[in-house]
């Protein structure tokens, strides 16, 4: 039993220092030590991969959360506290974006791990020092960057921490084979790249909104096989010159959503989402100011997706999207909708209920 213990660590790139206290390398390749599993843990980001890689138990050692990622996306949010109302009474710590995070309240809370996004790690600073001098293991995952490897390594990171190294290595090797196997049908096919523009649609029509270079939704773009139009001009995520995406042309056009937006015209997608309302909102981009030029509006390629279900290990389901959108032909077998409740069904205690990919 310890034998097969210690070269489950080895698999990970983990090393046991001794029972029931492990060394890890995080996302940044960071040495971290800590007990695992942990006892309390202090949640900064993606709480919904918490909850599936950890099971739902995991929750009860969670002694804080930065909540205001959760809280964002608010009919997803009521799911979980409709189920488990204990939600609700976890502590709040703050937002890094914002500078409201509490390093004080979190030292006072004594977990044994934070769990931090890289992002969040990056702008704490030297706060992260006053941390980890407290006695506090910060271990950093990741995946916004929307890599294959982050992916993996962060659901391994979890898995430890919560205690469920095998569940998290099922998921990691799920997602692996989702990518793999588009990745194989791509190179076969050698089909001519689409170019593609992707568009965070809360703003509405009259508002060019957020666009993704090499991360998030960019990120997924290009696995799935599109040539990302944003790319050479956003690193990150930023907005583009609206002249700039008329004259790139995209061959598809998606645009993504949460289930509430800032007008009457913002794009909604997600629990609780009427398909036919989004499928207005949707509709809605073809009447933007030049774009009845663009051949994706000549052509019907429009499509919508849930704003949720990127960075997180719930977006395989997504990259079957974009592929199916891109190359309707070559994966006319993909259900990405149901890829994407199946994985709630396996690995989440509840049953989202809305409008999760659109096409026009």
């Amino acid at each position: 039993m310890v034998k097969s213990f210690v070269m489950c660590m080895f698999m990970l790139g983990m090393s046991v220092v001794w029972a029931g206290q492990v060394t890890v390398r995080d996302v940044l390749d960071r040495e971290v030590t800590f007990d695992a599993p942990a006892q309390r843990v202090i949640v900064g980001f993606y709480p919904e991969d918490y909850m599936a890689i950890g099971t739902e138990a995991a929750y009860d050692k969670v002694v804080a959360m930065s909540k205001y990622i959760w809280e964002a996306r608010p009919a997803n949010w009521e799911m979980y506290v409709k189920y488990r109302p204990s939600l609700q009474d976890i502590p709040e710590i703050g937002r890094v974006d914002t500078q409201t995070f509490s390093v004080e309240k979190t030292i006072s809370l004594n977990p044994d791990v934070l769990m931090l996004a890289d992002w969040q790690f990056k702008g704490l600073g030297t706060d992260i020092e006053r941390i980890e001098n407290a006695g506090i293991s910060v271990v950093v995952v990741d995946y916004n960057a929307q890599t294959v490897e982050r992916h993996v390594r962060s659901t391994e990171l979890i898995g430890l921490i919560t205690g469920q190294e095998a569940r998290a290595a099922k998921i990691a090797a799920e997602y692996k084979q989702t990518v793999e196997n588009i990745s194989k049908r791509l190179a076969a096919a050698n089909l001519p790249q689409p170019k593609v523009y992707t568009e965070f649609g809360a703003s509405g029509v009259q508002e060019l909104g957020f666009t993704f270079g090499k991360n998030m939704w960019g990120a997924i773009s290009t696995m799935a096989g599109g040539d990302n139009i944003s790319a050479p001009f956003v690193e990150w995520w930023g907005r583009l010159n609206p002249e700039q995406v008329i004259a790139s042309n995209p061959d598809v056009i998606i645009i993504t959503g949460y289930e509430t937006g800032k007008g009457t015209d913002s794009m909604l997608m997600g629990q609780g989402v009427d398909t036919a309302e989004a499928r207005k909102r949707l509709a809605g981009y073809k009447d933007r100011l030049g774009w009845s030029s663009i051949s994706a509006v000549q052509n019907n390629r429009l499509f919508g997706a849930y704003h949720g279900a990127c960075r997180t290990i719930l977006d395989s389901a997504m990259i079957e999207f974009y592929a199916k959108s891109m190359y309707p032909e070559l994966f006319s077998d993909l259900n990405p909708q149901q890829a994407y409740l199946d994985f709630y069904k396996k690995y989440l205690p509840v049953t989202p209920e809305g409008t999760f990919t659109l096409a026009l």
